[in-house]
């Protein structure tokens, strides 16, 4: 189904995220810079102040677009109530609270919109990187950029400064092929995913990154291929998500039976491929691969 928001309509929502995101991001460094506990939730992901204080102020720059907010740092609505949203923001207000807690700086904020299961719009924000990463698919068409942020940073200043993000297919496959590989999910399977891949394009570079950086790193062209056949939630992926379909690549659902390089073709969709889905009963991702 294609998107159903015009350029005009999206413009008010973009600048809400872009807010929401930034303000997210200022509440993490001003809770960073005085120090914080560390405690753990039932399914023992560490959780900090830094998560509620930037969940707090991301709702306070939605709450007025009278859209339905899931955070991550908020209690879910029961499906029933969901599956009634045809469109709804999806946010993380720290992703990569682990990376945050060992000060690496590999930490963002994550604000998705959602429509019929899909993301259509995409802000991520790397709040010790001074970055910011956004993207968009309307009825006209899809635009992604990225720009670098300061403490007065506006909507409006960052447009004016954005670099757009578009894919070169063929430039991202020159070798050597770079693959993401994340630090703390490097598996038998994803191993074997990247053999298969280095067998048709020689040895591949492995790139790390934390959090939705990782899909980021698609977006921009500094890495082809990002197999997660690990555990995420929605929350996780859904603003990076936007951010790579609007840069004319795209997340799918991975499928072992599909051969690696499937993912790598023309049209993954076409070699059947899945793209990911938004707002499922369960709101755990299956795995995927980006491209």
């Amino acid at each position: 189904m294609p998107p159903r928001l015009t350029v005009a309509e999206v413009r008010p929502l973009m600048h809400a995220a872009m807010n929401a995101a930034l303000a997210g991001g200022r509440a993490i460094l001003e809770v960073r810079a005085r120090g914080f506990d560390v405690q753990y939730k039932d399914d023992s992901s560490p959780l900090t102040e830094a998560d509620l204080a930037a969940h707090e102020q991301i709702m306070k720059h939605l709450e007025g677009t009278g859209l339905p907010v899931l955070s991550e740092e908020s209690a879910a609505a029961p499906f029933a109530e969901r599956s009634g949203w045809d469109r709804f923001w999806l946010v993380d207000p720290l992703d990569g609270t682990k990376e945050f807690v060992k000060d690496n700086g590999e930490f963002t904020v994550n604000v998705a919109l959602i429509e019929d299961g899909r993301p259509v719009l995409g802000v991520v924000q790397v709040p010790v990187h001074d970055s910011i990463y956004w993207g968009f698919t309307a009825a006209e068409g899809r635009w992604s950029f990225k720009a670098a942020t300061n403490d007065d940073s506006t909507p409006e200043q960052l447009a004016d400064s954005a670099q757009p993000l578009v894919i070169d297919r063929a430039r991202s496959l020159e070798p050597p092929l770079k693959v993401v590989a994340s630090r703390s999910h490097l598996n038998e399977d994803t191993v074997r995913f990247v053999d298969q891949l280095e067998a048709t394009h020689g040895t591949a570079e492995r790139v790390s990154r934390g959090s939705s950086l990782k899909l980021c790193l698609i977006a921009e062209g500094a890495a082809a291929i990002y197999p997660r056949i690990a555990p995420t939630m929605e929350w996780d992926t859904g603003a990076a998500h936007a951010v790579v379909e609007a840069a004319g690549g795209g997340v799918y659902r991975y499928d072992p039976e599909l051969a690696a390089t499937a993912y790598l073709s023309d049209d993954p969709a076409a070699a059947g491929a899945r793209p990911l889905q938004y707002n499922k009963e369960n709101l755990l991702n299956p795995f995927f691969v980006a491209c």
